[in-house]
């Protein structure tokens, strides 16, 4: 039985990269750089993300969602909020339904 790759993963990888050198790590480089290069870098991600969807490159939009995923998982380690806190508020979120969950949003 093989084990799947998860985001868990992914956010010990760039945990283990991020004390390394950044001559020697892009994880490290990135973070060494700020919270704000990583978020521009974040938002750069998702425009290649989006133009992949709307052109339909199957193959694009999937190398883009994973460099997406990848910096996001960065940006979340420079600001101290880790995946399981995210997956937390989604699964808060998943107990209604979008619209509802959107409505409550709005009235607060």
């Amino acid at each position: 039985m093989t084990t799947r790759f998860t985001l868990a993963d992914l956010e010990r990888i760039i945990a283990e990269r991020s004390s390394a050198s950044p001559n020697a790590s892009w994880t490290a480089k990135l973070l060494a750089k700020g919270p704000a290069r990583v978020a521009k870098k974040l938002g750069e991600e998702a425009i290649e993300a989006v133009i992949a969807a709307v052109e339909n490159d199957k193959g694009a939009l999937i190398g883009e969602s994973a460099d997406l995923l990848y910096h996001l998982l960065v940006l979340l380690r420079a600001r101290g909020v880790l995946v399981q806190d995210v997956l937390d508020e989604l699964e808060r979120r998943s107990a209604q339904s979008g619209l509802a969950e959107k409505a409550a949003r709005d009235e607060a």
